[in-house]
């Protein structure tokens, strides 16, 4: 998928997204697992803010991003030395190890195929270095089920009006976008979006970074300093490859 539509509205809707405090929570992580930690690959990277923001903390970025829309965006924000790729997350192919891999604001629950999942983190645990450290997040079961689940959301943003519908059945959560953009003769022109999100359990999560040759060392609620809870919508992950000597 694309994410054409999205790609040009997504800034404006995640608006309520605290880059600032996710960059210093990754920064501090980053230096707590790795403190020689240099070279960092923003993966699956969107438009790109967290990339510059981690770039101004004097991290050398590679962003990479499946898609082309979304990188297109992701290239015109200013992120000093940053390099750009265009890659799937299962298909992640670098010229040499790095020293740090993020990933997140749930991308890793939009593969939905946990064999392609799978993948994804052995294609990061190849290019890590041997004691690299691996940061994502996920959205819960417990989001999709009680917060997602069937609902519907509106976005007004005077010029742009956004409608969000989820379908959720048997931890599979489909999202379609309808957005409508409000031009200057005072007609809207619609575009739309459908993607899916999948809930995958800590279990799963934890099966497949081992199976990829890393271990979980620690797991936060959000991007805080507290561990999660049955109630948590969203965990942070930090995985280093096995045998690595934790910090």
């Amino acid at each position: 998928m694309s994410y054409g539509c999205f790609a040009e509205y997504y800034d404006r809707l995640t608006g309520n997204v605290d880059y600032a405090a996710v960059a210093e929570r990754i920064d501090t992580l980053l230096k707590q697992h790795k403190p020689d930690c240099s070279l960092v690959v923003d993966l699956a990277c969107g438009t790109g803010t967290l990339t510059g923001l981690l770039a101004e903390r004097g991290y050398d970025m590679i962003a990479i991003d499946g898609s082309p829309d979304m990188l297109s965006v992701a290239s015109q924000k200013s992120a000093p030395g940053a390099i750009y790729l265009c890659q799937t997350m299962q298909r992640l192919d670098l010229y040499g190890t790095v020293d740090g891999v993020v990933c997140t604001l749930d991308s890793v629950n939009h593969v939905t195929d946990s064999a392609v999942l799978g993948k994804a983190f052995q294609r990061v645990s190849l290019f890590l270095e041997p004691d690299g450290v691996f940061i994502f997040d996920a959205n819960t079961p417990y989001k999709h089920r009680c917060v997602l689940a069937d609902n519907a959301f509106v976005y007004d943003l005077d010029d742009l009006l956004c409608v969000w519908q989820n379908e959720t059945e048997n931890g599979l959560t489909r999202i379609s976008l309808d957005f409508f953009q409000r031009k200057e003769d005072n007609l809207y022109s619609r575009s739309s979006e459908s993607f899916s999100e999948r809930a995958y359990d800590d279990s799963e999560l934890t099966a497949l970074v081992e199976a990829a040759g890393m271990q979980v060392v620690a797991r936060y609620d959000d991007y805080t300093a507290v561990e999660p809870n049955s109630d948590s919508q969203r965990i942070v992950y930090v995985c280093r490859k096995s045998g690595a000597q934790a910090t």
